[in-house]
């Protein structure tokens, strides 16, 4: 079961060429966060207390393993750190990793660690503590697509506090890249050792069961100040049970819980809703490489076919915005003038006569219900596409079933991106030809070409046009209908202030949150 394609993932943030081209170092802007009111300044102390989703039987201690459980991510996330974090301005911000600089063919990247960072039993990190760690996520089963082009050998420690990274061809998004679970362990942790293991993050692991955690301040983080005595974990095993924990007082944070609780909690002037804006894709893939879909004609009618907004207002109850086929919604780079697709049903009738589409069949969506949404989006796709005179039945497997049987195999599929990350980082996962994680079975060697001529551009306005060609392909022909983005949605206590609002991954930065009480 491939649950690290999803988990993994959350890396939110899309960002532009002129941070990954740079030399980057701290920043006055670096997150974006819920505001506090103008008259309130952070006060130290209290603990709290946030709910995640998690299921007993994937609980997993394993910063480099699969990470089912979004609750085993957060406590994760909070007790190591990572060499880069997703920010504003730039969208790549430093962490463990202070600065770093590429070479001029963008193959050899140098990153330089932040002064004074230890672990939690006081030793310093060092670059071999960070090759050893990458090297170690490196050769995990889904290593080569979290560091892709980067081969085990060719990470190198170069004296105490420099780590070079070697590609095997020019990668202007390898600092993006760092942000994807790259968590950093002592050299020569053993895997029994790993629930023990001490981290470099801004809170310390006090204690775990079935779980459940409960981490406190490390007040010797050489990332700053942190305002919370500690934080509890709850884990819950679905939305509705930790909206309810949340609206009757027992955690402070529901985190990740969804547009259906949002909107039973709009009325509570007791509780907040924090919003991450475009923090989910939820596509349709079509297959391209062969079966009813792989005429391009065919995929232009369903897209045609669905009403973007009717999909968003029901699906997503409004928290969340129209897409158009491209993923990577985030990125400053994103086409502008790529004209936006519209219901079209008389162009859909005819393009799919003109391809010999069998509209006496009827064809299988498969989908599970992993996040919310998911399967409800199927089932109005089906309803809608039906009027254009394709006929859909929507199947519903087991996660375990769907990961296993369906994904990357299927004609006709739901899937789920729980990051928002740049137009090029999408292609380099899923879509260019020989990609581990190609959903559609793609293959265009006019997109693979302004790819890889995009991933070696410097100039920003070049590279700019590089990504217009890419998007124009991806729009034109590949297997996506990306419909909509789904926004990332907390509810939060009264007393909360300063969470994160970024997407994917910087939503787990919790470090400086904290308490009015």
């Amino acid at each position: 079961m491939n649950l690290n394609r999803r988990q993994v993932l959350w890396a939110g943030g899309g960002i532009g060429a002129a941070a990954l081209l740079a030399a980057c170092g701290s920043s006055d802007e670096t997150s974006s966060k819920s505001p506090a009111k103008a008259s309130e300044k952070p006060r130290r102390g209290g603990t709290l207390r946030v709910g995640a989703l998690g299921r007993a039987s994937a609980i997993t201690r394993d910063p480099h393993g699969t990470q089912a459980n979004e609750s085993d991510y957060l406590i994760i996330s909070l007790v190591y750190d990572t060499l880069t974090v997703p920010g504003t301005k730039p969208n790549t911000a430093p962490r463990l990793a202070a600065n770093w600089q590429a070479s001029d063919d963008l193959k050899t990247w140098r990153f330089t660690l932040a002064k004074g960072a230890k672990f939690h039993d006081g030793t310093p990190v060092t670059a071999e503590d960070v090759v050893w760690s990458l090297k170690r996520l490196r050769n995990t089963p889904s290593g080569a697509s979290r560091l892709p082009g980067i081969k085990p050998e060719n990470i190198k420690a170069e004296g105490e506090n420099t780590v070079v990274l070697v590609s095997d061809y020019a990668n202007a998004e390898l600092p993006l890249l760092t942000r994807l679970t790259t968590f950093v362990l002592k050299k020569d942790t053993g895997d029994k050792d790993l629930g023990k293991a001490p981290g470099t993050g801004p809170f310390k692991l006090d204690w775990f069961r079935s779980g459940n955690a409960r981490l406190v301040r490390n007040d010797d983080w050489y990332g700053g100040d942190v305002y919370l005595d500690a934080i509890e974990v709850k884990i819950f095993e679905s939305p509705q049970a930790m909206a309810n924990a949340l609206l009757a007082g027992q955690i402070d944070v529901a985190s990740n819980v969804g547009a259906v609780a949002a909107r039973t909690a709009e009325k509570r002037d007791d509780v907040q809703i924090v919003r991450r804006p475009d923090d989910m894709a939820m596509p349709i893939v079509m297959r391209t490489a062969d079966g009813p879909f792989a005429d391009t004609k065919v995929r232009e009618a369903l897209r045609l076919a669905v009403d973007r907004e009717a999909m968003v207002k029901q699906v997503l109850s409004g928290y969340g915005t129209v897409a158009n086929d491209i993923l990577g919604t985030g990125d400053p780079a994103l086409a502008k003038d790529i004209p936006q697709r519209k219901r079209d049903l008389a162009k859909a009738k005819q393009l799919l006569k003109e391809a010999g589409f069998d509209t006496s069949k009827t064809y299988k969506l498969l989908t599970t219900e992993d996040i919310a949404g998911l399967a409800e989006s199927a089932t109005l796709f089906a309803s809608q596409v039906r009027e254009a005179g394709v006929k859909v039945e929507v199947v519903k497997q087991e996660s375990a079933t769907f990961w296993d049987k369906t994904w990357l195999k299927g004609d006709l599929y739901t899937t789920y991106w729980g990051t928002n990350d740049s137009v090029v980082f999408f292609a380099s996962k899923t879509m260019v030809s020989d990609s581990g994680q190609n959903e559609a079975g793609w293959k265009n060697k006019e997109f693979d070409a302004a790819y890889e001529k995009a991933m070696a551009t410097k100039d920003a306005a070049a590279r700019a046009k590089v990504l217009h060609e890419l998007q124009q392909i991806e729009y034109d022909e590949s297997g996506y209908l990306l419909w909509g983005m789904a926004d990332g949605i907390d509810l939060a206590g009264s007393a909360v202030r300063n969470l994160p609002t970024l997407p994917g991954y910087g939503r787990v930065q919790l470090e400086q949150a904290w308490l009015t009480r």
